[in-house]
C-alpha cells in the first residue's frame, strides 16, 4: 500500500457520527439544539459569577473556569460534527485536523485537571475551614488555573506532534467526526507502538494525577463530614460536593474507556457513541447540574433575572 505523509495529503474525510441519511436530519438538530443549550448555558454560569457578589469565591471562580474549558471543549468539536450530519462526508485538511486535534487534547486535559482542582478546593473548604481563606487565596487560585492551562497545552503538544510525525496509508477516511488519536493511529502505514506508549504514557500520568487527588480529597471529606455530629450539618458539607461528584463521575466513566485502552479493538460505533456523550453532552450537563443543584447559583440567577425585569419594567 502506498504511504503518503502529511506533506502529500491533501487532508482527511470524516464519515460522520452516522452514514444513514434517514437518521443525519434528526441527528443535525438534536446536536444543533445540544450545542445552543451548551453555549448559553456556559455563557450565563459565567457571566454570572461575575456580576453576582456572593459569587465571588474560589470554588465559583473554578465553576466559571470549568464553564470556559466546556465551552471551548465543545466548541472543537460540535460544529463539525453538526456539519458532517448536514453535509455528509467532510474533508478535513492536515493542518486543520491537527488544530482540532490540539484543542480537543488541551481542552480535554484542562478539564481533567480542573476537576482535581476544584476536589482540592472543597477538601480545603471542608477539612480545613478556619484556614480555608489563606489557603485558597486569589493568587493560589490563579496559579493553579494557570497551571492547568499549560499542562494542557503541553499535552496536546506532545500528542499532536507524535501523531502527524506518522506517514499515513492510502486510505484518506477516518471513520468518526472529529480527528481523534485511536482512529489517526490506525491510518498509519508505520509502525504506531512508540506513538501508542507515549499515549498511553501521558494519558496516565494526567489520569492518574487528577483521579488520585479527587480520591485522596473525597477520602478527607467523608471523614470530615462522618464526624460532623448533626445530619443537617453532614447533608450541608456533602451538597457542596454532591455537583463535582456528578460532573466527576460522567466526565471519567466515558473518557477513560478510550484512551486509557488503545489497543483494545472497539468497534467504530462504540467509539462514536462514547465520544459523543463526553464531548458534546457532558459540556451541556455540566452548568445544568451546578445550576439545579446550587444554591447558590439558582438564587444568584434568580436575582438577577429579577433585577433585569425590574429594570426592564421602569
Amino acid at each position: 500500500m502506498k504511504e503518503v505523509n502529511q506533506s502529500s495529503m491533501t487532508g482527511f474525510i470524516l464519515l460522520g457520527l452516522v452514514e444513514d441519511p434517514l437518521l443525519q436530519v434528526p441527528l443535525f438538530v438534536l446536536f444543533l439544539l445540544v450545542y445552543v443549550i451548551t453555549l448559553i448555558g456556559n455563557v450565563i454560569i459565567m457571566i454570572l459569577i461575575r456580576i453576582a457578589p456572593r459569587l465571588h469565591t474560589p470554588m465559583y471562580f473554578l465553576l466559571s473556569n470549568l464553564s470556559f474549558v466546556d465551552l471551548c471543549y465543545s466548541t472543537a468539536i460540535t460544529p463539525n460534527m453538526v456539519a458532517n450530519l448536514l453535509l455528509g462526508r467532510v474533508v478535513i485538511s492536515v493542518s486543520g485536523c491537527a488544530v482540532q486535534l490540539f484543542s480537543f487534547i488541551v481542552f480535554g486535559t484542562a478539564e481533567s485537571l480542573l476537576l482535581a482542582v476544584m476536589a482540592y478546593d472543597r477538601y480545603s473548604a471542608i477539612c480545613h475551614p478556619l484556614l480555608y481563606s489563606v489557603i485558597m487565596t486569589g493568587k493560589v487560585c490563579m496559579e493553579l488555573v494557570i497551571g492547568v492551562y499549560i499542562c494542557g497545552i503541553l499535552h496536546a503538544m506532545l500528542q499532536t506532534g507524535v501523531i502527524f510525525r506518522l506517514s499515513f496509508c492510502g486510505s484518506k477516511e477516518i471513520p468518526h467526526f472529529f480527528c481523534d488519536v485511536p482512529p489517526l493511529l490506525r491510518l498509519s502505514c508505520t509502525d504506531t507502538f512508540i506513538n501508542e506508549i507515549v499515549m498511553l504514557f501521558s494519558s496516565i500520568t494526567i489520569a492518574t494525577v487528577s483521579i488520585s487527588t479527587i480520591l485522596t480529597s473525597y477520602i478527607y471529606i467523608l471523614t470530615t463530614i462522618m464526624r460532623i455530629p448533626s445530619s443537617g450539618g453532614r447533608h450541608r458539607a456533602f451538597s457542596t460536593c454532591s455537583s463535582h461528584l456528578i460532573c466527576v463521575s460522567l466526565f471519567y466513566s466515558t473518557g477513560l474507556v478510550v484512551y486509557l485502552s488503545p489497543k483494545l479493538k472497539h468497534s467504530f460505533g462504540f467509539e462514536r457513541v462514547t465520544s459523543v456523550f463526553y464531548t458534546v453532552v457532558i459540556p451541556m450537563l455540566n452548568p445544568i447540574i451546578y445550576s439545579l443543584r446550587n444554591q447558590d447559583v439558582k438564587g444568584s440567577l434568580k436575582k438577577t433575572i429579577g433585577k433585569c425585569l425590574a429594570s426592564t419594567h421602569n
